[in-house]
């Protein structure tokens, strides 16, 4: 499954953001940060995480309608994505 370029570059600063985000997380805990800011923290990174993985599947959904609609046999049918999206969820 290929993700479209626009997709593509949406995800790639969403985990850019989420790899900065968890440098921080690690910088806190080696401060001795509240536990609380902590967790805060790792929610954030967790929602960031789970957005671009929701975006490459939305993609992929767009990519199979796409592909069925040009009555092409798509590179992942709807089963497989549903599977790869409760594995997110």
């Amino acid at each position: 499954m290929e993700i479209d370029q626009d997709a593509l570059g949406d995800v790639i600063r969403r985990l850019r953001r989420a790899e900065g985000q968890i440098r921080g997380v690690i910088a806190m805990l080696e401060d001795g940060r509240d536990c609380a800011d902590v967790v805060t923290q790792l929610a954030a990174v967790s929602r960031a995480l789970d957005r671009a993985g929701f975006k490459i599947i939305a993609s992929g959904l767009r990519e199979c309608v796409k592909a069925e609609g040009n009555g092409e046999k798509p590179s992942l049918d709807v089963a497989q994505l549903e599977k790869l999206f409760l594995s997110l969820a």
